[in-house]
């Protein structure tokens, strides 16, 4: 028998986009979902009643009456992850943001059988969605997702990033230590972020898995990335950036302009040559029909 898996994620986004999260990974076989939505009185909640792989929780005062919630985001992400992870009947489970969505060469619970038994965790790399103003709007829009431009491709960063190459050494955004799946059931574990701890020591994760990675909608939408830039700036993910966080709080708004569309569109020649070294990944997630499928299947 396959293993099974599931997903957890902290959630406050635009219902389409929440179900087109839940639609694509029970799409290609997650046999749980546990979502929890970070406003008590988020209407996209409602959207997801009535399927049976999917289990929706309201972050409300009753829900938080036995539990300490954390003013900062990650932390109450964590504490979530801990909560599904008790809950939790599926023999792997992930921990990944609502922007995130796995891909695999072939399917996961084939990948996931393969794991040796004294492993306990396999690590996701991410890939980031570049932007491409060509694409009919998929609600989570983009066909090109580039990994971080590791030394083997070292000489493509020019290319690629232009004159803001020592902006964003690696070519990403935001974080670049991917996300991961761990087995469940183990007594003493507690997902985090990007980890898990065993009894409070970090599990470490090894090396990538090849067959599966996390595509990651970070920036394709320009507007939504430019709406979103004050926060990183100084609480989300570029306050661990140094030098990206100091370009962009300095920059002009034409600046920022130039700086996007220089590293978030991706010069056909480019991607050409970076997909030969697996550094640009092409997807087709066809989304709204993934949705359209998954609303057909409501009990």
């Amino acid at each position: 028998m396959m293993p099974s898996w599931g997903l957890v994620a902290t959630v406050k986004a635009p219902e389409a986009k929440v179900l087109a999260w839940a639609a694509h990974h029970l799409s290609i076989g997650a046999a749980h979902l546990w979502l929890y939505f970070d406003d008590p009185e988020d209407p996209a909640h409602a959207a997801l009643q009535g399927y049976t792989r999917i289990t929706a929780t309201l972050c409300d005062a009753r829900y938080w009456a036995n539990k300490n919630r954390h003013d900062r985001h990650q932390n109450r992400q964590a504490r979530n992850a801990r909560d599904a992870y008790g809950r939790a009947r599926t023999d792997w489970l992930g921990h990944i943001d609502v922007d995130e969505f796995i891909q695999a060469d072939r399917p996961l619970a084939e990948i996931l059988a393969e794991v040796p038994a004294d492993r306990m965790v396999v690590k996701l790399e991410p890939f980031e969605a570049m932007h491409d103003p060509m694409l009919p709007d998929d609600i989570y829009t983009a066909r090109e997702f580039r990994g971080a431009l590791t030394h083997d491709v070292w000489r493509y960063r020019t290319p690629a990033l232009g004159p803001y190459k020592r902006v964003i050494r690696d070519g990403f955004l935001s974080h670049t230590v991917g996300k991961v799946l761990f087995r469940t059931g183990i007594r003493g574990l507690a997902p985090r972020l990007h980890s898990v701890m065993l009894n409070g020591e970090r599990l470490p994760a090894g090396d990538w898995c090849r067959e599966a990675r996390l595509l990651h909608f970070h920036a394709q939408d320009r507007a939504a990335w430019l709406a979103a830039l004050p926060y990183r700036l100084t609480r989300g993910a570029y306050q661990f950036r140094p030098a990206l966080q100091q370009f962009l709080s300095m920059a002009t708004p034409d600046e920022i302009d130039a700086f996007y569309r220089r590293t978030q569109v991706l010069p056909v020649d480019v991607s050409e040559q970076l997909q030969e070294f697996g550094r640009v990944v092409v997807a087709d997630l066809d989304l709204r029909n993934k949705v359209q499928a998954m609303q057909g299947e409501k009990a």
